[in-house]
This record gives C-alpha cells, structure tokens and sequence, in this order.
C-alpha cells in the first residue's frame, strides 16, 4: 500500500508520515524532495506554483508509485495533494493506494508555518495553498483527521485504522 499524507504546507504532513512509517517500519518519501529546483526557487521566492509547474513533479511522483507499487512495497509519502486532478493521477498510478488527509484550522497553520526555521515554503504561500485546496470530500480512498490532536496521538488513530488495510 501506498499512504500519502495530504494537506496544505505547515499542517504536519512530513511529521505524521516519519511517525507513521516509523510505526509501519516502512520507507518515507518526502514529496518536496521531487520537486525540481526551478519549484523549489519559486517557491522560496514566494511565488505559487501553477498547475504547470506541479505537473512534471506530479508525474515523477506517480513514477515512483507504479515502481514502489509494482515491487509490492508500502511506502509513506509526504504530498500536498491539493486538487482532486493531482490525486487521480495518483490513483491511476497505484491501485492500492490511501490518502491520509490532514484538515484543521488554517491559524494553527498559520503559526506552524511562521515558527518554521529549515523549509523553503514562505509563510505568504499559505493562501495559495488554503485557495488550491479541493477537500476530499466523498472520495473513498481518504481519511480524514483533525491536526490539532497531538502527532503522536494522531499516528496511533491511523495506525489503528491502516493496519485493518494493510
């Protein structure tokens, strides 16, 4: 199985992936890290990306998938997933696929993302991201959980509710 943690930037996806593939003893992928350097230059110089710019990451990550797929690995990935078009073309990448969506009070990411030291993502990106967002509402492969639990409470609920897929 493939788990990709979702959300908007500052809502913990890179946090809960670590401790979930820590629990699962599974590899992590950090979705950023595909990201090419033209992105990443953007991004840190404060301009959102558009759907142009994600589409050759999008496509590298969903690379990944069929070849992680293919070897029957599970695998924990870290991916905003923002708009449901990014997430079908990860469903037609991997049939065995689950989305972990992280939804939760756009302050509480606000503040996360202001306290940031190490991340290229500047806090003014955040509007961009809430705007691009389409909530997975109704798509059956998400779950769905609140980002103002505790990590570690948050990783033992969805450990709970993976390991009956796994």
């Amino acid at each position: 199985m493939i788990i990709v943690v979702m959300g908007i930037s500052g809502s913990g996806k890179s946090t809960l992936g670590q401790l979930l593939a820590g629990r699962l003893n599974v590899p992590f992928e950090e979705g950023d890290a595909y990201h090419s350097s033209e992105n990443v230059r953007k991004m840190a110089a404060g301009i959102p990306l558009t759907d142009a710019d994600r589409k050759p990451w999008l496509e590298s990550l969903a690379r990944a998938m069929r070849e992680w797929d293919g070897k029957g690995e599970t695998r924990v990935l870290s991916c905003s997933s923002l708009r449901k078009s990014y997430r079908d073309i990860f469903r037609q990448a991997s049939g065995n696929l689950r989305f972990i969506f992280l939804d939760g009070a756009k302050e509480l990411v606000r503040a996360r993302m202001a306290e940031r030291q190490s991340h290229f993502m500047p806090v003014q990106l955040i509007e961009s991201q809430i705007a691009a967002l389409e909530v997975p509402d109704g798509e059956e492969d998400v779950i769905r959980i609140d980002i103002s639990a505790d990590p570690e409470a948050m990783a033992e609920e969805l450990l709970g509710k993976l390991k009956a897929l796994l």
